[in-house]
């Protein structure tokens, strides 16, 4: 027989956005290499995460970018200083998986960097070089995600830095916000804010221990 959830042994995972907490921001790093500054626009300035990629997809068939440039860019990129030593110490003491709205073709040097934590996230859809459209896993899949680990009796500790994060964190048991801008901070100050990965490790620990 099942033991009651509130007689079970505490089963933790923290489930982390990729981008702006463990590596730089891919499409400013696009931006910045090709010059196109509207390519800068991010989850942290959008909420809605179709109306962005739809954006992102008609810029990049005007200036004729393929996903081999994109590619290009991210193999010099490094995950964000400490990120690495942070998830090496996390995943001492409890369960990690990445939640991103990244995709398959674009992740896998920076996920390689930091040792192939679990990821999660959408693919694009390519022909010839060209990506012509992107498919999502799921609908909401951090939140859905979390929905999953919560039914399975794992205390859910989540955090992020963008709108698209926020659904990912309210549905945890406990949320936090790191390297968040302000306008995040502002529109969600229910969510602690930590600007470092010591103090979200520190954050994590004491609510590990509560």
């Amino acid at each position: 027989m099942l033991l009651k959830e509130s007689r079970r042994v505490k089963q933790s995972i923290v489930t982390l956005d990729m981008e702006g907490v463990l590596t730089p921001e891919i499409w400013i790093a696009v931006a910045d290499e090709t010059g196109i500054p509207e390519l800068r626009r991010t989850t942290r300035d959008e909420p809605d995460y179709d109306v962005l990629m739809r954006g992102r997809l008609d810029i990049l068939d005007h200036h004729g970018l393929k996903l081999s440039d994109i590619q290009q860019v991210i193999g010099t990129l490094d995950p964000l200083p400490g990120a690495k030593e942070f998830l090496d110490e996390l995943r001492t003491f409890t369960q990690v998986v990445i939640l991103s709205d990244t995709f398959e073709q674009f992740a896998t040097p920076l996920i390689r960097k930091l040792n192939w934590p679990t990821l999660l996230c959408h693919r694009l859809m390519v022909e010839d070089d060209r990506i012509i459209d992107y498919q999502l896993r799921i609908r909401e899949q951090k939140r859905e995600a979390v929905k999953a680990f919560r039914s399975m009796y794992y205390f859910v500790i989540s955090a992020g830095d963008s709108y698209n994060d926020t659904t990912m964190l309210m549905e945890a048991n406990v949320g936090f916000l790191i390297h968040a801008p302000q306008n995040v901070k502002d529109e969600f100050p229910q969510f602690k804010a930590v600007e470092s990965h010591a103090d979200l490790l520190e954050e994590i620990r004491s609510s590990l221990a509560g």
